[in-house]
């Protein structure tokens, strides 16, 4: 069980960075627009909220090894979208 508490851990970890990162580019970015931070911000959020909750649900019939590699393919796929749209705001 602690493998599961320490992805949820570090999926927490990555996902409070991702918000201090878009936070602080926003009040240091001059064209800085408060809608699509506040977008980012809510999708960072949601973001959080659902691998943590998938994290604790595996799919029934589906390999744990095989669901893992699929999800955290997934997060790494959203993470760096997500890293583009901050790099996209200044």
């Amino acid at each position: 069980m602690a493998k599961r508490r320490t992805t949820k851990r570090n999926i927490n970890i990555i996902c409070e960075e991702l918000l201090a990162e878009c936070v602080a580019v926003s009040l240091y970015s001059v064209k800085a627009n408060d809608e699509n931070v506040n977008a980012l911000i809510h999708s960072i959020i949601h973001l959080s909220n659902d691998y943590v909750c998938r994290v604790s649900h595996i799919e029934p019939g589906m390999e744990p090894k095989k669901y893992f590699n699929n999800l955290f393919d997934s997060f790494n796929n959203d993470i760096n979208e997500i890293v583009d749209q901050i790099n996209n705001i200044h």
